[in-house]
């Protein structure tokens, strides 16, 4: 194994700046090129799962809202307008994400992560939730929306 290799198993970090001085100095013949791609794609992986993990969050506190009325408060408020916000920062960022939008395995996904933080917060079980998300892409973004 070269050390190029043996430094991405070991210090990805070295690895990465290393890979940089190298790009930067013009020297592509000794670059990492398969460990590179694995690292870019690793990016869009990432960028995929926080924009997930964003809208199941924004999902499971407009839950909460809607069906733990007496419990809804400044915090929960301030969580689906963060979420909103970060959300749709997201798309603006990376556009691409739009097409997951459109997808219905993503949204699969999405509501089973988005049931799994509702129930842990709200002690409600899943039956209590509808098995879809019960609001337009429209009114989740709509920062006039309330779920009530």
């Amino acid at each position: 194994m070269n050390a190029t290799k043996n430094t991405y198993e070991h210090d990805v970090i070295a690895w990465a700046n290393e890979q940089a001085r190298l790009l930067r100095a013009g020297r592509f013949d000794a670059l990492d090129i398969e460990h590179i791609a694995d690292e870019i794609e690793d990016v869009g992986k990432s960028e995929k799962r926080e924009f997930r993990s964003r809208m199941a969050v924004l999902l499971a506190h407009m839950l909460k809202w809607q069906y733990q009325p007496e419990r809804r408060g400044n915090s929960w408020r301030r969580t689906i307008k963060i979420q909103r916000r970060e959300v749709a920062g997201c798309l603006e960022e990376t556009p691409s994400l739009k097409a997951d939008l459109g997808r219905p395995d993503w949204w699969e996904n999405t509501w089973a992560d988005t049931l799994t933080l509702a129930t842990k917060e709200t002690g409600l079980s899943f039956e209590a939730f509808p098995e879809e998300c019960p609001w337009t892409m429209a009114q989740v973004f709509d920062t006039e929306f309330w779920p009530d």
